[in-house]
């Protein structure tokens, strides 16, 4: 007989053995199981739709308030059950002190399940909002925010002193300064999202943000838009002449005719934003620009009347763009290094365009001399101190203007 025979020594030795080296299949199973269930609930959960599907607010987003003591939220998105009433609420601590936090009925299609709607409340926050679906007198889902406020928002533009170019990065010391993308807001820390360059070291703006929530306890709400080393004649609309191409030729096409025009790249990037925002969605627009048209090689210059002349036709055109005649308050900017700290003739135009009442009277930066600029003085971006400076200067510039806007 043979040693292998189901009852021998041999045949039980080598079963065990083979079991010790191979689980059973059930063990297998289990094992499997385990490892794929976090991805399986992952998939489950994402092709699960939510029941309430909200596009406004989002996290973090800020609305500009319309009066001292006057505001809005707007609210919008989806209801993917069948429901017969749709509620908010807003809670948190107002200028006027703690919200009432009622309930509010919103109107929805019901067929559609879409909605479109507006709270009225007090500035302030960052605040709560709560929005649920009732049945028959019964909540069957319900979603929220976790930080939104009523406050101020600021659209900046101009060139790399106004994106992230700075030796530091900065971060909000209140954290109640956000920043807006174009497609999601977030706390303002550095880098500043939205900007159309690719930089991502510091700027003034969580300074800025930060003594503007210390002087009027709102929130700040931030989109920036600028782009390093331009010229404001690359800033024009699309198809607007040019008579001398600026040093960074970027942004720069010719027409038909064989003139050199703007391709209007940055001017489209910039309303992009000024128009997701909305009719009368932010307070103004800052600019600070002017360096990369102050004492450049010969070849590339413009004179100070003709940087006047641009910047006045892009304040007309974003805000025929716009549809609504939003503020602009321009900086004086043109300092370079230590040894050519300033451009007298594009300061003038720049005071220029204050006196005729196209903008209103932003920062002197020019003031930030060596001992605000990176690289040991050297560079013509801001070390981690002048960010700093940069932001107290353009908050004292708003303020003089909010001071006026605001009884």
């Amino acid at each position: 007989m043979s040693a292998f025979h189901r009852g021998s020594k041999t045949y039980h030795d080598l079963r065990s053995r083979s079991a010790a080296r191979f689980p059973s299949r059930c063990l297998i199973r289990r094992l499997l199981f385990c490892l794929l269930f976090p991805f399986l609930t992952q998939a489950a959960s994402a092709t699960a739709e939510a029941p309430i599907t909200l596009t406004s607010p989002l996290d973090y987003q800020v609305f500009q308030r319309s009066a001292p003591l006057k505001g809005e939220v707007q609210i919008c998105g989806i209801a993917h059950l069948q429901a017969d009433r749709l509620e908010a609420r807003l809670t948190g601590t107002s200028l006027n002190g703690p919200l009432p936090g009622n309930w509010v009925r919103l109107h929805f299609d019901k067929a559609s399940g879409a909605f479109r709607a507006s709270l009225s409340t007090v500035p302030g926050g960052f605040y709560q909002l709560e929005v649920r679906l009732l049945r028959a007198h019964t909540q069957v889902a319900e979603t929220a925010v976790a930080h939104l406020g009523v406050g101020e928002i600021f659209v900046i533009s101009g060139q790399s002193n106004s994106t992230n170019y700075g030796e530091v990065r900065q971060t909000t010391e209140t954290g109640m300064v956000s920043a807006f993308s174009g497609d999601f807001w977030q706390i303002a820390n550095d880098p500043q999202p939205g900007v159309q360059d690719s930089s991502s070291k510091g700027s003034f703006i969580p300074s800025f943000g930060d003594a503007l929530y210390r002087k009027y306890h709102v929130p700040i709400g931030i989109a920036a838009v600028g782009h390093g080393s331009t010229s404001v004649r690359q800033w024009l609309p699309a198809g607007e002449r040019i008579d001398v191409m600026p040093t960074m030729t970027r942004f720069v096409t010719h027409n038909a005719a064989g003139d050199l025009v703007s391709d209007g790249t940055l001017f489209n990037g910039m309303m992009t934003r000024i128009h997701q925002l909305g009719r009368h969605g932010f307070r103004a627009l800052l600019w600070h620009q002017g360096e990369s048209d102050a004492h450049q090689q010969a070849g590339h210059e413009i004179t100070a009347a003709q940087y006047r002349q641009m910047v006045i036709e892009l304040i007309r055109a974003s805000r025929k763009s716009a549809g609504w005649n939003f503020p602009w308050i321009v900086a004086e900017a043109t300092y370079h290094s230590p040894k050519d700290p300033s451009d007298p003739d594009i300061e003038r135009a720049q005071r220029s365009l204050w006196r005729r009442g196209v903008a209103i009277e932003g920062p002197d930066t020019d003031t930030l001399g060596s001992e605000y600029r990176q690289n040991h003085g050297t560079g013509v971006h801001f070390s981690d101190t002048g960010l700093k400076a940069h932001g107290a200067l353009w908050a004292q510039a708003v303020e003089r203007y909010l001071n006026r806007k605001l009884p």
